[in-house]
């Protein structure tokens, strides 16, 4: 098996592994590792293995469409991300797993990482979404979830089925149908949460691209700003994080394309994003907390 690896790794890197592995972090689930492998040039490279086994049931199978997904997003979207992503030097479906080559983001300046972001860690990581949603709008997900973002409704039957009144659970249908009803639909990272970015003196790049998918892209920025600082029903203080946000965006966008009606119709949509996750958390870890934010968003929307 290493020996293996090692060969697949000096015939995509052009260079032969040299000294100790490093185990970095294992996958969600025990699906697999990543491994950071020193090179005799004196690069290193990260590989992750995914063996996800034999499971079963909707989890597993999301997970296995997760990493196709990911697959299909270095092979044919990354390199025109627009926004700074790990280079890949190949990647591996066989009927075992997945297999990913990729750069070292930190040996490529990129080695900070935050649980909790500070004010520039969050500016930079609003700047990475708004490249990447401006790079990708209306490019169709091929290979891609349909819809992105690892709670969007139609993947989480077992969470909707959670929320104990059928009044939360037809809110959570009709606030998914407007959030996919939306004029300016671009790819969505689907997992923007701190610990998915990594920190340099340029800014920011992005890892973990399996819930990559098309979408509005206030869904990645309404997760990202629960996960930084959370929220009720108000807006939490967001506003000038917003503001930020669409600054960059806008600089962003290619020539002739009318972003003052994409910020209109996306700030519009904000809220229902914020609310969309909401239902997620309310499904997937029920308390009266949860519930209780919920409820209060849905409420907010009037």
């Amino acid at each position: 098996m290493i020996s293996e690896r090692h060969d697949w790794i000096r015939a995509h890197s052009g260079a032969a592994p040299a000294g100790a592995t490093e185990r970095v972090q294992s996958l969600w689930g025990g699906y697999g590792e990543l491994l950071r492998v020193p090179l005799v040039d004196g690069r290193s490279v990260i590989v992750k293995e995914v063996r996800p086994g034999h499971g079963g049931g909707v989890s597993h199978e999301r997970k296995l469409r997760s990493y196709d997904v990911e697959h299909a997003f270095y092979r044919d979207h990354a390199p025109v991300a627009g926004a700074r992503v790990a280079r890949c030097l190949a990647t591996e479906r066989s009927s075992d797993g997945w297999r990913f080559l990729l750069e070292d983001l930190d040996r490529a300046g990129y080695a900070g990482r935050a649980r909790v972001l500070t004010g520039s860690q969050t500016a930079h990581a609003l700047d990475w979404l708004a490249r990447f949603h401006a790079r990708f709008l209306d490019r169709a997900p091929d290979g891609l979830w349909d819809e992105g973002t690892y709670w969007h409704l139609a993947t989480r039957p077992a969470e909707l089925a959670e929320l104990p009144e059928p009044a939360l659970r037809s809110a959570a249908a009709a606030i998914d149908a407007r959030l996919r009803a939306g004029r300016f639909r671009t790819l969505v990272h689907g997992d923007a949460k701190p610990a998915n970015f990594c920190f340099g003196a340029d800014g920011a790049a992005a890892v973990d691209f399996q819930y990559v998918g098309g979408g509005c892209g206030m869904k990645d920025v309404a997760y990202l700003l629960f996960a930084h600082r959370g929220w009720g029903a108000g807006d939490g203080g967001t506003g000038p994080l917003l503001d930020h946000y669409f600054a960059a965006l806008r600089s962003a966008l290619a020539p002739g394309l009318d972003g003052e009606a994409l910020e209109a119709e996306w700030r519009r949509l904000y809220p229902l994003a914020r609310v969309d996750f909401l239902r997620f958390m309310a499904g997937w870890s029920p308390s009266r907390d949860t519930l209780r934010d919920y409820r209060d968003a849905l409420a907010a929307l009037g």
